[in-house]
């Protein structure tokens, strides 16, 4: 795939906690010279990438109870709401995974049915982490995020220990039944693994080797 095809999927990425300012400058320039559709940075960063990209037309994605859910649904609300205050057109919130890993699907739901109301106006994704679920609990996560009212479920953070996998995205496509998209992250590292999480149902992809992957390279072992 060249990166005409590519690059409107690509949420062009960087959450590591050793990110700075000058990096962040710079995914936001490779995002607006590749045209990826979206940068995908800790919320900290928010202000300066809507600045960067102002006019471009990427959207600004940011993450919240990230990485590990384990915060309460008001925090992750509250965050998200101050994320999106600060021009975030995008958020990516975590599940509580503990509830996942319990099969106790409603607090699932109104863990991201919190995220949802604090943020009618903006697009909401929503992190399973499949690395630590059982096909069922999959299953009953994607369900219990689309009820709560996400755009998209997303595969994982980066942070876990595994990434996105085609046979998790078909097992998600076939849950939401079109209600929702689906963004594979982690592990999309050749222009054949995006396509061939495309080929299963995703519509987004979270990775921080966009610029590789349009010039049809290996992005390396990153996320």
């Amino acid at each position: 795939m060249g990166s005409v095809k590519l690059a409107p999927y690509i949420d062009h990425t960087l959450l590591k906690a050793t990110a700075t300012a000058e990096d962040i400058r710079t995914l936001c320039a490779e995002a607006r010279e590749h045209n990826f559709y979206a940068v995908c940075i800790n919320p900290v960063y928010v202000p300066m990438a809507v600045s960067e990209l102002a006019g471009s037309g990427v959207k600004v994605a940011t993450v919240c109870g990230f990485p590990l859910g384990a915060v309460s649904s008001d925090q992750k609300a509250l965050e998200a709401r101050l994320s999106a205050e600060a021009g975030a057109d995008e958020i990516d919130m975590v599940i509580h995974i503990g509830a996942a890993l319990e099969d106790n699907w409603d607090a699932v739901e109104a863990d991201v049915r919190a995220v949802r109301r604090a943020i009618p106006d903006r697009v909401l994704k929503v992190i399973i982490e499949t690395c630590y679920l059982t096909d069922d609990q999959k299953r009953g996560a994607t369900e219990a995020s689309v009820k709560g009212g996400a755009d998209f479920v997303k595969t994982s953070t980066g942070f876990g220990t595994g990434g996105a996998t085609p046979a998790d995205v078909r097992l998600m496509r076939d849950v939401i039944a079109g209600r929702a998209q689906i963004k594979a992250a982690g592990g999309v590292r050749s222009p054949a693994d995006a396509l061939e999480m495309i080929e299963a149902g995703a519509t987004r992809l979270g990775t921080s080797g966009g610029v590789a992957l349009v010039a049809g390279e290996k992005t390396g072992t990153g996320y």
